[in-house]
């Protein structure tokens, strides 16, 4: 049996939570974005119209009816994201951010929508050291309101439905605010979150009095659980529009929240919610075979080391080598920790630091970086490059950390309209600070924690309004100036690795793109090569350490969804290791 089946044949099981929330520092990466909590067979969907994949049955039906009803893609993405922080609020929310990747079928045009989190005004470089200018250990700055960034969330939603929606925006809303009020059972996963951060939960009044009982236990599984709440906050938004969250009693509640957050303040203040802007920005696009592969550019890293991942990689004939052999990860794994160190050091909020961009995926920088792989040998050590750039600096490589909660989705409409959003409020229930029936995010630890190192500045560094670097990967894959699939992963920084893999299997090993998401997850980003626990790719670990390379069995939680447009319909898939799916007529 090949193992690339493996997670295909796996009937729906309950596993134990078995990763730890713990972290040492900011340095350190020991635990996964979110715990595992089980998998369950997925097969791949069809549909001739209209098709929508997310990471909650719920919130996907919940698109689908809005695309039923006349509404467009961009509407049902809107419905998608307010039910998502509703029955998946560990993952994303309207206190959070997030990057749209859109195809606007009418204007012929490829786009991407930065709402991203900004660093409030007041916040200081060094707003994660203490006294003795040492970064605080990782819990230690994201529970509170310190880690809280300006939310962008509701205003890229705002924003792309007033440009693009076709129902009304009281009408897209609407169906969060009955799910509110009326209530929803706890998924099997919400419930075990629960119970792994109980303590953390349970520091803050309100988040308490949500997530557990009277009697100080959580709430479990199949309980109908009401947010009253968070349906008078969205009434607001329905009536109002975005200016109900970014001025008046919403954005009041957020600051003093943040502000009073007991052991741990934040800086958050109302001129950061009045300045907030979401930006448009040219998507990154790396070709690839016959296939551009296309994102989010910075403050993301995604796009940019995705595509020097796949554009590496493509370098060796991997399709002859195939998903079952060992030297195919090899040079994977090494092509990643390539990428990853040049994301290290030159990749932050290009509005801020300069970027060499196109020279990270100019082709004879690419040639030069692939050079340095010899398939069945990995490499002792790896370095940033020097790209082609005009502004070139001395630059110090960053370390810092990327632990989202973070939720992916893809909407494509019956008139072509093409959906590619990843969502987040970072860490697990974000900074555990619930307000007005939402999260708020931690999302400000996704920052340098250190400013400088060895004397050179780090581009990932905190300045007042800049926007955190982001792993999320949002793509859509172009054929021919027209959209092929869209695909995307929460997991953290691992993220990237996620979807390089999956588009890896389906455009070279000719997997379809369930086959694609099913398959072992195999990632490197700094050094050790991480295999997916309980697989049949563990049986590659004696191989790939006699190349070596050093070697971790553990759980690697993805969530990618994704959509395929073909020449009869669409193809839509969602990751058997959380419980979305795809929907579509």
């Amino acid at each position: 049996m090949s193992w690339k089946t493996t997670l295909t044949q796996m009937t729906s099981c309950s596993l134990l939570l078995v990763s730890s929330f713990g972290f040492a520092n900011q340095a350190a990466d020991g635990v996964a974005p979110e715990e595992s909590t089980g998998l369950e067979n997925k097969t791949l969907t069809t549909a001739k119209k209209w098709m929508v994949t997310a990471a909650n049955p719920i919130a996907t039906q919940a698109g689908a009816d809005i695309l039923a009803a006349g509404g467009n893609a961009i509407d049902a993405m809107v419905t998608v994201q307010l039910i998502l922080g509703l029955v998946e609020p560990q993952s994303s929310g309207i206190g959070g951010g997030a990057f749209l990747v859109y195809w606007d079928a009418k204007g012929n045009r490829l786009t991407t929508v930065d709402g991203r989190e900004t660093a409030p005004l007041a916040a200081t470089p060094t707003l994660f050291q203490d006294e003795q200018g040492k970064p605080l250990k990782f819990y230690d700055a994201v529970v509170g309101g310190r880690s809280v960034g300006t939310p962008g969330t509701v205003k890229l939603l705002w924003d792309t439905h007033q440009q693009h929606g076709k129902l009304s925006w009281k009408q897209v809303v609407q169906p969060a605010i009955d799910l509110a009020r009326k209530g929803f059972a706890i998924s099997p996963r919400l419930a075990g979150l629960i119970a792994k951060d109980k303590e953390r939960l349970s520091r803050f009044d309100s988040t308490k009095a949500y997530f557990f009982n009277a009697d100080g236990t959580p709430k479990t599984e199949g309980t109908i659980l009401k947010n009253p709440q968070y349906a008078d906050t969205l009434a607001q938004i329905a009536n109002n529009g975005a200016n109900a969250f970014y001025s008046g009693n919403i954005a009041k509640d957020i600051v003093e929240t943040v502000q009073s957050a007991p052991g741990n303040p934040g800086v958050l203040g109302l001129q950061d919610f009045a300045n907030y802007r979401t930006k448009e920005r040219v998507p990154v696009c790396a070709p690839y075979q016959s296939y551009d592969i296309c994102g989010m550019g910075p403050p993301s890293s995604g796009a940019l080391t995705v595509g020097q991942i796949l554009s590496i990689t493509e370098k060796f004939d991997l399709e002859k080598l195939g998903a079952d052999n060992p030297t195919s990860w090899q040079i994977i794994s090494d092509a990643s920790r390539l990428a990853f160190a040049d994301r290290g050091r030159y990749m932050a909020d290009s509005d801020y630091v300069p970027m060499p961009t196109q020279g990270l995926l100019d082709s004879g920088y690419i040639a030069e970086r692939a050079k340095l792989i010899t398939p069945n040998k990995a490499l002792e050590s790896v370095s940033a490059g020097s790209p082609p750039w005009s502004h070139a600096m001395r630059l110090a490589d960053d370390e810092s950390i990327e632990l989202p909660s973070t939720s992916h989705f893809n909407v494509v409409d019956s008139e072509g309209n093409v959906v590619s959003i990843t969502t987040t409020i970072e860490n697990a229930f974000g900074s555990r600070l619930m307000v007005r029936g939402f999260l708020l995010n931690n999302e400000l630890t996704d920052f340098s924690f250190k400013t400088h190192k060895d004397g050179a500045p780090i581009a990932n560094r905190l300045e007042p309004g800049k926007r955190p670097r982001s792993s999320m990967s949002p793509t859509i894959i172009m054929q021919d100036g027209k959209p092929y699939m869209a695909i995307g992963s929460p997991g953290g920084s691992r993220i990237i690795g996620y979807v390089a893999q999956s588009i890896i299997a389906h455009l070279q090993w000719g997997m379809d793109i369930q086959q694609a998401i099913n398959q072992p997850h195999l990632v490197n980003r700094f050094g050790t090569l991480d295999i997916e626990k309980g697989t049949a790719a563990e049986s590659m670990q004696s191989t790939l350490e006699g190349m070596g390379h050093k070697v971790n069995i553990r759980d690697l939680n993805s969530g990618l969804h994704a959509i395929r447009l073909t020449k009869d319909g669409l193809e839509g898939a969602a990751d058997p290791r959380r419980e979305g799916a795809a929907i579509g007529e």
